[in-house]
């Protein structure tokens, strides 16, 4: 049995992760937090996800919450994420992270952190935005720059950082087929008179509205063709399964950074 802790219980993807972790007959909720604040914090876990009590309660302080843990799911901020993962190091605790917006400085934060623990990072847990992945990078290795590409993001009006972390990723995926730097290709808006589309850019755009869970579109226009792939998210409830799948996968594996390629068995080793 796997004991697992999730940070930010109250949020949309903490309960959902939440939940799930509770319908999982290989895992255990074993730990709960909220900020200090939160309304939660004092409650038990259960009754917060609306299942009933399971003897957990939810805590403000990250070393209260996940003593008892294995694995620590955590999609919340970076600043909360860099907290708990420095405590995940020291306490020897596996980590799957979903949060976005990090900071190249935080990431190597996260790196330094995942030489002594094992990290799943990945900006989408979803198993099929991860098979998209490995499309996109394959026809960025096949359609040369003759095929113009953009990709398209959506999310809800309440989403923090933009493009998603998806769409970066997206975007790296195929920046890494094409044999290209992304810094060096990337086009994040246009506006006014830009002039001629330069040969090789890689637009990535940007829409906040609604409850939108999260779509991403990838374009390929190249000459009297256009190829369009699209990842729609119904529910949160995927990049939660996703979650589980992880940290279920995570707990075995020696101190490194990975990649949900690495949990569907994409990719073969550590960083």
């Amino acid at each position: 049995m796997t004991r697992i802790g999730v940070v930010g219980i109250g949020g949309r993807m903490g309960s959902a992760v939440g939940r799930l972790v509770l319908a999982e007959r290989d895992l255990e909720l074993a730990g709960a937090l909220e900020a200090p604040s939160h309304p939660f914090v004092g409650r038990d876990a259960g009754e917060v996800l609306g299942v009933g009590a399971v003897g957990v309660r939810v805590s403000g302080q990250v070393d209260e919450a996940f003593g008892p843990c294995d694995c620590i799911v955590d999609f919340s901020l970076p600043a909360v994420t860099l907290g708990v993962a420095r405590y995940a190091s020291g306490a020897r605790k596996a980590m799957v992270i979903g949060t976005t917006g990090f900071t190249d400085e935080e990431k190597r934060v996260l790196e330094a952190c995942a030489q002594r623990v094992p990290i799943v990072l990945s900006p989408n847990m979803s198993v099929g935005v991860n098979v998209l992945l490995r499309v996109v990078e394959e026809l960025g290795r096949v359609l040369d720059d003759t095929y113009d590409a953009e990709i398209v993001e959506a999310h809800h009006r309440m989403k923090k950082d933009a493009p998603s972390g998806t769409a970066l990723a997206l975007a790296q995926a195929l920046a890494q087929g094409r044999g290209v730097e992304l810094s060096q290709r990337a086009r994040f808006s246009r506006q006014g008179i830009i002039g001629e589309r330069p040969v090789g850019e890689i637009g990535i755009q940007t829409v906040r509205a609604g409850d939108i869970v999260g779509d991403h579109t990838v374009i390929f226009a190249g000459p009297g063709e256009r190829i369009e792939i699209t990842h729609r998210a119904h529910t949160r409830e995927n990049f939660a399964r996703g979650a589980v799948r992880a940290a279920l996968w995570i707990t075995s594996r020696p101190a490194g950074l990975y990649t949900m390629k690495d949990v569907l068995g994409f990719e073969h080793g550590r960083r």
